[in-house]
């Protein structure tokens, strides 16, 4: 065989070789694309997304677009090809699969913590845009969850409202870690609870649950690194009670960043006229009780997502900023926001059409 064609043939099988290899190869990375974009000011699956009862709304136009971004399932094994064209595309983004899963976290468990943070951010969007307008929310603090095996399973349970450790009355979630690590491993302390069932059923009553226990648990001794503190099993929340129904329709979607845009649709649609101007806003952003806006995953394949759909300005939490001023789509304009002041703030500048002083997002 001359030498050229056996050149040209060992070549062939090097490469025919090289590509089964990245193909058949594993590699522990996961990918983020943009994902689809709701409007909350309207429908979706042939329903409002926000639906609110018992109280007087207003007609709303324009959008006010939730983002959000596509991943790869915890046991989707990405090949050496699909990551390189992945690196190589400007819509998505190659991260290490730990990013997306840390400690080995499984779909079941991933799917359940972003619907629990889903939940969450409904809670506090509801609560930022009542307090926004005055008006009034009772809020009190509960038993958020109860770790298995742990002294406070079979004691405490999922909702049951906290009045008191030790006698001392409970205000704020961080309370209660703060007084059973007054506590040493094995020390006794008394929560003074109302039982979920009894507030369930004060609420759906429409009355102040009064029926409360004393409740006593040994304290066991914590087993994370560091000093070891006392602990019963439980993590706080807390819940709240409404003056009216507001519902927030929207399925398959998980995780807190919504949360600034649903408190903006809310309250758009409890006030007269329009948030917009009729202009098409997105955006996203954790938000607090307080109106304040975190940070969110993701924003490029945010940012890309909203400009596909038409977005013309792009709310953006501050601690997001650099990253999405890094490679801004064309015609997307970001607007830096740390609070929903901030972005009310904001969305009167656009329906004025005063925007020369909008806050932007620095590199």
């Amino acid at each position: 065989m001359p030498r050229r064609t056996a050149t040209m043939l060992a070549s062939t099988l090097m490469l025919i070789a090289l590509l089964c290899a990245g193909v058949l190869i594993p590699v522990p990375y996961a990918e983020m694309s943009p994902g689809p974009t709701v409007n909350t000011l309207g429908d979706h699956g042939g329903e409002p997304v926000l639906q609110i009862s018992g109280r007087k709304t207003y007609a709303t136009s324009g959008h006010l677009n939730m983002t959000t971004v596509r991943v790869t399932s915890a046991d989707y094994r990405m090949n050496l090809v699909e990551a390189v064209y992945g690196w190589l595309a400007h819509d998505n983004k190659v991260v290490p699969h730990d990013t997306l899963y840390p400690d080995g976290k499984t779909e079941e468990q991933s799917t359940q913590e972003n619907a629990e943070e889903f939940s969450q951010s409904q809670e506090s969007a509801k609560v930022a845009a009542l307090k926004e307008l005055d008006i009034p929310v009772t809020s009190w603090v509960i038993v958020s969850t109860v770790v298995k095996g742990s002294p406070a399973e079979g004691r405490l349970h999922a909702g049951d409202v906290i009045k008191a450790v030790d006698g001392t009355a409970v205000k704020e979630p961080g309370d209660v870690a703060k007084l059973v690590t007054k506590h040493q491993p094995g020390d006794k302390v008394v929560f003074r609870i109302v039982p979920a069932k009894e507030q369930a059923a004060a609420e759906k009553a429409r009355r102040t649950a009064t029926a409360t226990q004393d409740v006593t648990i040994t304290t066991a001794a914590s087993d994370d690194s560091g000093a070891k503190r006392a602990i019963v099993g439980i993590s706080a929340g807390t819940d709240h009670t409404f003056p009216f129904t507001i519902d927030i329709k929207l399925a398959d979607v998980g995780g807190p960043s919504a949360g600034l845009m649903f408190a903006l649709g809310i309250y758009d649609k409890l006030t007269p006229g329009s948030l917009t101007g009729g202009k098409f806003v997105a955006g996203t952003g954790t938000i607090d009780d307080s109106g304040k806006v975190g940070p969110i995953g993701g924003i490029e394949m945010k940012t890309v997502g909203a400009r596909s759909q038409g977005a013309q300005y792009f709310l953006t939490p501050a601690e997001n900023c650099a990253a999405a001023a890094k490679d801004t789509p064309s015609g997307l304009r970001l607007v830096k926001v740390n609070t929903i002041d901030d972005a009310l703030t904001a969305l009167e500048d656009i329906r004025g059409g005063d925007t020369a002083d909008l806050p932007k997002c620095a590199k």
